[in-house]
């Protein structure tokens, strides 16, 4: 979808865009809106790279709206508020996530779901109410509402934090809903991705003895010495999965390729929680007699409402929990996607938007 007629605002900004299905970014002068009376606006300092990112510029999922600048993995450093801002000022480290707006006043959002209002707001390639794009964080700055913003704390570094606003959020809010975090709880990880790694410290923090769980035996090592999950399962070898039938209180299943259900299903415990976090591009087979005679669960989750990502950011800066990263110029992005999409990368790319947007 083209967006023929791009509404000009006050605020010249430069970002990275893609043009069309082939996803390629290149240079783009946009505009952004001034900062309102409620509004943040901040520099960007980093910005990291999701495979959703990927989805969007390729128009994947069908909804893209041309020119499109991404980005929801957004830290930086907030350089004007507007006359009703309470929670920040000038100078404050601080980060915006997936969402823009929502609309204030259906029980989701006044129970802190934000993220699942049916108004909610993407932070790119998405309409303002005013009918206006959305632009995302591959960009010089951001403006959004106070409420959509979170306060990173001074002990987190700001470019392996930025992944937590989506990828941390992604596996924490589903580790509490579920009732996951438990210590002493057995929980499985699949796939050691972006999200993946992430979920490992999250749940470890938490006090799970996590095993990891991947179709490649050369991560065992990583996930065992590095990230300090307790066991490692291959997928594809059966006598590994045999002996874990039964074993698992829940499964974080953060992968976003085509594979098999049931031997995770066979993993759990009777009421065990097979939660799906990762988007697959085709419907996944779903078998239902183990879940009948375990009387077990698949559920899904997606990001978090507001307070919750401040608590998961709290949480992290707590327990010290960071994003491994690769941090790049912006001129390298559309090498970093083709990586990406081959898995190379341990484990998430982040762009140094500040010394390389130029």
């Amino acid at each position: 979808m083209e967006n023929s007629a791009i509404a000009e605002h006050p605020m010249k900004a430069i970002g990275w865009a893609a043009h069309d299905t082939t996803g390629h970014l290149s240079p783009f002068h946009f505009s952004r809106r001034e900062t309102g009376e409620n509004d943040v606006r901040f520099k960007v300092m980093y910005c990291g790279i999701c495979h959703s990112d990927v989805h969007m510029v390729k128009n994947e999922w069908g909804s893209t709206i041309y020119p499109v600048v991404p980005g929801h993995e957004i830290v930086g450093l907030v350089t004007e508020i507007g006359t009703n801002v309470q929670k920040f000022k000038i100078g404050d480290r601080v980060g915006v996530g997936s969402m823009v707006g929502s609309c204030h006043s259906c029980q989701l959002c006044d129970s802190n779901l934000e993220n699942y209002c049916s108004k909610m707001i993407l932070i790119f390639g998405a309409k303002y109410l005013d009918g206006t794009i959305t632009y995302g964080g591959y960009s010089d700055f951001m403006v959004a509402d106070e409420h959509f913003i979170v306060r990173i704390p001074d002990n987190l570094p700001l470019d392996a934090s930025a992944p937590l606003l989506c990828a941390g959020i992604t596996v924490y809010s589903p580790l509490k809903y579920y009732g996951l975090d438990k210590p002493g709880m057995n929980i499985g990880v699949v796939g050691l991705g972006g999200l993946g790694h992430v979920a490992v410290k999250f749940a470890k923090a938490m006090g799970a003895n996590v095993t990891v769980i991947s179709t490649s035996p050369n991560k065992k090592k990583e996930a065992l010495e590095s990230l300090g999950a307790d066991s490692f399962l291959v997928s594809r070898q059966e006598d590994q999965m045999q002996s874990a039938m039964g074993t698992m209180d829940g499964i974080i299943d953060t992968v976003s390729a085509q594979h098999p259900l049931q031997p995770l299903i066979g993993l759990l415990k009777p009421n065990g929680k097979l939660v799906m976090v990762g988007i697959t591009d085709k419907p996944l087979e779903l078998p239902i007699l183990p879940l009948i005679t375990g009387r077990k669960l698949i559920g899904g989750s997606g990001i978090g409402g507001m307070k919750e990502t401040q608590e998961m950011i709290d949480f992290a800066a707590k327990h010290n929990i960071t994003a491994d990263i690769e941090v790049i110029s912006i001129d390298y992005v559309n090498t970093a996607v083709e990586r990406l999409l081959k898995a190379d990368v341990k484990y998430r790319f982040v762009i140094d938007v500040a010394n390389t947007l130029k």
